[in-house]
């Protein structure tokens, strides 16, 4: 459990998300339009921070709920308080793309190569939906 930032800038706007009187099932709501289904998590958002408490069923869906959550437009931090129910996993990495980046060029600083970039892809899949839609500011996810 720990608190995660996030580029406030960068991201997709998620309308109703800043309003405090149903903001949870906005959010809710976007996690499940980026694929990720209905989760049992209970986000509170509170200015640009979300916090998110609940249970995932693996180490994998505890890290794709941070950056659901954390790559919209106008989140700074997430402070993960999501306990996995699942067996023990290691964390993935997370890093952050920079103007000019893409894939390969993830692939070939994490990897040391760049045709490993369906790696990078996969581990953050269903959030992204083509290897080329990926924007500068926005969280990946790399795994081992």
């Amino acid at each position: 459990m720990s608190l995660h930032s996030f580029d406030k800038e960068a991201g997709e706007k998620v309308p109703g998300l800043f309003l405090p009187s149903d903001a949870h099932e906005h959010l809710l709501k976007h996690i499940e339009s980026v694929g990720l289904g209905r989760p049992d998590v209970f986000p509170e958002v509170q200015d640009d921070k979300i916090t998110l408490k609940g249970k995932a069923g693996s180490q994998e869906e505890k890290e794709k709920l941070i950056l659901a959550s954390g790559n919209i437009n106008g989140v700074a931090t997430v402070d993960d308080q999501i306990t996995v129910t699942g067996p023990a996993a290691q964390a993935a990495r997370f890093v952050t793309v920079k103007a000019d980046d893409n894939l390969p060029a993830i692939a070939e600083s994490a990897y040391g190569d760049a045709n490993k970039f369906r790696k990078v892809f996969e581990a953050n899949r269903p959030m992204l939906s083509h290897p080329d839609k990926i924007y500068p500011g926005q969280v990946l996810r790399l795994t081992d």
